[in-house]
């Protein structure tokens, strides 16, 4: 049997204002806004039965906004009621298991990430040159609920294609 590669449609992120995120992700990297803040109920509504099957027994509202990047891949933020939606209290725990961060491509790495520190986001870690004598850079950055977003300058499949030969090699 064989498998044939899968698109990237969205990516979940969870913040404590979701007014505040929808213009701040729209404003920061140009997101589309399409559709949100919705408010979600499970008030009997098909969609509150909806969240309320994904989200377990304890999920009673919530909000929900829509956003899409330049190629057309979106970003979903969601704001919890009940439960509330709150900070993790170590929001870079990347030896765990699950989604740690997500990555957005800009050829101005420098200046993404001071565009993201000055609207209240931070930069994490230095903008790094990741192959000695080539022009592909990444950093580290954070939006202001401590969602993790990678920087990187060309697309991944641009930065690692045909490479055989790296610092870090696979065992």
């Amino acid at each position: 049997m064989s498998y044939h590669p899968v698109p990237v449609t969205h990516v979940g992120l969870t913040v404590t204002d979701i007014k505040a995120a929808t213009e701040w992700y729209t404003k920061a990297f140009g997101c589309r806004h399409i559709i949100g803040p919705l408010h979600i109920r499970h008030d009997g509504s098909h969609i509150g039965e909806v969240f309320k099957g994904i989200f377990g027994d304890r999920f009673e509202e919530g909000y929900v906004s829509h956003l899409a990047t330049a190629n057309g891949v979106g970003i979903e933020l969601f704001e919890f009621v009940t439960p509330k939606s709150e900070a993790a209290d170590d929001n870079f725990c990347y030896w765990r298991t699950g989604v740690f961060h997500f990555c957005l491509v800009d050829p101005d790495v420098d200046g993404l990430a001071r565009r993201i520190a000055e609207m209240g986001g931070k930069q994490r870690s230095k903008v790094w040159t990741l192959f000695e004598g080539e022009p592909f850079k990444a950093v580290y950055c954070e939006d202001p609920w401590g969602n993790l977003i990678e920087i990187y300058s060309h697309s991944t499949e641009l930065m690692y294609a045909n490479r055989r030969d790296t610092a870090a090699r696979a065992e």
